[in-house]
């Protein structure tokens, strides 16, 4: 099963909207697309790489931003992001390969799509690329280190103890995940330093990490996850491009 598989996103669009969209996700509500918007104030030529139906975008363009573009490959997401309108344009693209000229944009965001890429470094070049100096990359992922496969939330009743078990960080590996009963996707994980490294080799100068615990609304949708509440499920980077 490829991470990018363009079948297997057609066949779980609905999946998604349906569960993550509109409302329906605290994890987006509460803590993404609050930190998006933070990040992203100002920017006047925005791209929202993978948009999916489009959420992330339609709130860069509410909150002001001139023009907000957004690409993503399939087909059943843009269809709905089309419907939802919300004064974003969209194309259908990968994001190793868009469809715009060097330095379109003064900002491009990026959430939870690097996780599904199969080589994470030409989207890097290619978000690179597309950036204007001085600009802004915001970069949301499943945090690598403490979302690695085979982590997760242990109470070894022998020691009378409680942590969470990271599993193997430095391997770059494809793990398939079950995430609803029928929905099973490909997760890739790759240590941190492969992004950095990606990015640094572009001319992406990081300017900002946050690592944000759960929030609440998500804590109270998945209670077996309280008591692990300080381990950041999310990653965000914030990086500049560097003039040369």
């Amino acid at each position: 099963m490829s991470p990018s598989d363009p079948e297997l996103w057609e066949k779980h669009a609905g999946w998604w909207q349906d569960g993550f969209t509109a409302g329906a996700d605290p994890e987006y509500e509460e803590q993404i697309l609050p930190l998006a918007r933070e990040f992203l104030a100002g920017a006047t030529r925005v791209l929202d790489v993978g948009t999916g139906e489009g959420q992330l975008a339609r709130m860069v363009a509410a909150s002001g931003a001139p023009l907000v573009a957004g690409i993503d490959p399939t087909l059943a997401q843009l269809r709905v992001a089309a419907a939802r309108a919300g004064g974003v344009a969209y194309a259908r693209a990968n994001a190793d390969a868009l469809p715009f000229r060097d330095a379109s944009f003064d900002a491009v965001v990026v959430c939870l799509v690097f996780e599904h890429i199969a080589d994470h470094r030409p989207a890097i070049a290619e978000i690179a690329r597309v950036l204007a100096p001085d600009g802004r990359f915001v970069f949301f992922l499943n945090h690598p280190l403490l979302q690695a496969p085979d982590s997760g939330w242990v109470i070894d009743h022998v020691l009378d103890e409680q942590y969470w078990r990271i599993g193997p960080y430095l391997v770059e590996d494809v793990t398939i995940e079950e995430l609803a009963p029928g929905v099973e996707l490909p997760f890739v994980h790759r240590p941190l330093s492969q992004y950095v490294n990606a990015m640094a080799s572009r001319g992406l100068l990081i300017e900002r990490m946050e690592e944000p615990m759960p929030p609440e609304g998500f804590l109270a949708k998945a209670q077996e996850y309280r008591d692990a509440a300080t381990i950041p499920r999310l990653l965000l980077m914030v990086a500049r491009k560097v003039p040369r």
